[in-house]
């Protein structure tokens, strides 16, 4: 078992929680190594249909990397604790819908890890910020490609140049965030929307995970053409037929994820 992480499934949804609240959550090398063993299990577990992704007790979500270990690390050394698989980049790619449950403090790494992800629920309490500049840093964890998507080039620009921290209001406002909510119902909303998505196709929660992250990479001309392909090939699944008969049918669906 995982040292660094804690895992609960409630029905279609696992919670995965970094479970180092005496260091603010902050992500070192083992939570890196960890939660990449863990959602390659997770990635061919049927039972999960949905991810949430949360940092443990009430102070931080993750407070950012552990600068620690920047510490005498040479440009060699830093890139290889930077070699692939990043975690950043299995979030974003990850073939299960992933939401991240911010409960305070986002920053960094944390902020980065937050924008991989695919939905972000914050409690009114968060605070988001990419506070690098202020080591002599930039954004290392996709932080400058990402985020600009996100919030536009305007607000990304003034986080990372300041390294000042926004609420989560303002969050919400720039569209870092989808949802505020009163932080003794953080969880209970942020599941309540997990478990309405986990309640889908899963395979058609897939193929549409992969249409809009396309969106990030084509231009529109292409992206319409892959949507288009994609929207076919749902024809040829079981799931589209349950679909269907289900509506004509005026009752529930039964997916078969196939």
């Amino acid at each position: 078992m995982p040292e660094t992480l804690l895992k609960e499934q409630i029905g279609r949804v696992v919670i995965l929680t970094i479970n180092r609240p005496d260091k603010m959550n902050a992500l070192n090398q083992q939570v890196r190594d960890e939660m990449l063993e863990l959602l390659d299990e997770i990635a061919i577990d049927d039972s999960v249909g949905v991810v949430v992704l949360t940092g443990a007790g009430e102070k931080a979500f993750i407070a950012g990397a552990d600068i620690g270990e920047f510490k005498g690390r040479s440009p060699f050394d830093q890139r290889q604790a930077m070699r692939s698989p990043r975690i950043f980049d299995v979030m974003s790619s990850f073939p299960k819908p992933v939401i991240a449950m911010i409960n305070g403090f986002c920053l960094g790494g944390g902020c980065e890890l937050a924008i991989s992800c695919d939905l972000r629920v914050a409690s009114d309490k968060a605070r988001f910020g990419q506070p690098e500049i202020n080591l002599g840093l930039i954004p290392g964890g996709g932080g400058t490609q990402r985020l600009p998507r996100l919030v536009g080039p305007g607000h990304a620009m003034r986080m990372i140049l300041t390294g000042d921290m926004i609420g989560a209001a303002e969050a919400k406002e720039i569209g870092l965030v989808e949802m505020v909510v009163p932080a003794d119902e953080l969880r209970d909303q942020t599941l309540e929307l997990a478990a309405k998505i986990a309640a889908k196709s899963p395979l058609t929660l897939k193929v549409a995970k992969q249409a809009v992250r396309a969106s990030q990479r084509l231009a529109i001309e292409e992206g319409i053409l892959y949507e288009r392909d994609l929207f076919c090939l749902c024809f040829s699944t079981e799931d589209k037929q349950e679909g269907v008969a289900a509506f004509l049918e005026k009752r529930p669906a039964e997916w078969k994820g196939r």
